[in-house]
């Protein structure tokens, strides 16, 4: 383990042993986080509320909506993003704290299809995306704005696929969304992230992008500027804990060593 790694960890217990003595009421903390990270925040929260007694609230949506709205002045503690640009733009217009910033976890992009009859595909630059499309839909989130739609437009122009499958993209709000039209049987197939096909039974993995295609997807997480939520800074020591590491790994998201 890291020596800042073990500096965090002390911090937190020390905070979270102050919270169990009553030097810090227990607060109400507001989370905006991106939709990919769902199930696992909900399980963190809900252990961390049980530990400190603070009451975590998730507020789950695309990261561009979810910074759009902290712009507007919507009332944040802490913003859990899908990518590196949004929490910038952020940062940008001093809505952040950067003195919390800090990389939680990483993640991997997938082609998922419906679970029943599903068949590994091989994804490289000779792929015939219509032909495994078969007339129908490629479900991705909005490939102007949302990280995953951004992350797998890149990911099939690096293959030198998207000129193929740019006609037949179904765009929705979100990645779950994405996800859930693969579920339904909307669409036959799905660009998401290797989370989001961990979290759902109905669909599989049918192939992994290849590292060479893929970008650096990363989840930062910072402080949202003028929160005077005592407990968000505990709450973000506690999310680089082993308790909290080991959730995000078993929901399929990969540590970030520093």
């Amino acid at each position: 383990m890291c020596f800042s790694k073990q500096i965090r960890q002390l911090a937190y217990a020390l905070a979270a042993t102050c919270c169990m003595t009553g030097a810090l009421a227990a607060d109400q903390i507001t989370v905006f986080a991106a939709s990919s990270l769902k199930e696992t925040l909900e399980e963190v929260a809900a252990d961390f509320g049980a530990e400190t007694g603070h009451n975590v609230v998730l507020s789950f949506a695309g990261s561009s909506a979810l910074a759009r709205q902290i712009e507007f002045g919507a009332p944040a503690d802490i913003f859990i993003s899908a990518s590196t640009e949004w929490m910038d733009h952020l940062a940008q217009k001093s809505l952040i704290d950067p003195a919390t910033r800090f990389d939680l976890v990483a993640n991997k992009l997938v082609l998922v299809g419906p679970v029943e009859g599903a068949t590994q595909v091989l994804l490289n630059s000779g792929t015939d995306m219509a032909a495994l499309l078969k007339g129908g839909r490629l479900a991705m989130a909005l490939t102007d704005a949302v990280p995953a739609g951004i992350y797998g437009k890149a990911a099939l122009e690096n293959l030198g696929l998207w000129d193929d499958v740019a006609a037949s993209v179904a765009q929705t709000d979100n990645v779950r969304a994405a996800l859930a039209l693969v579920a339904l049987g909307a669409a036959p197939l799905g660009i998401v992230y290797a989370t989001d096909a961990h979290a759902d039974e109905t669909v599989a993995v049918l192939a992994f992008f290849p590292e060479a295609s893929q970008p650096d997807i990363r989840y930062p997480a910072a402080k949202v500027a003028g929160s005077n939520t005592a407990a968000a800074g505990v709450l973000l020591d506690y999310l680089r804990s082993p308790a909290a590491d080991s959730v995000f790994v078993r929901n399929g998201f990969e540590l970030i060593q520093d």
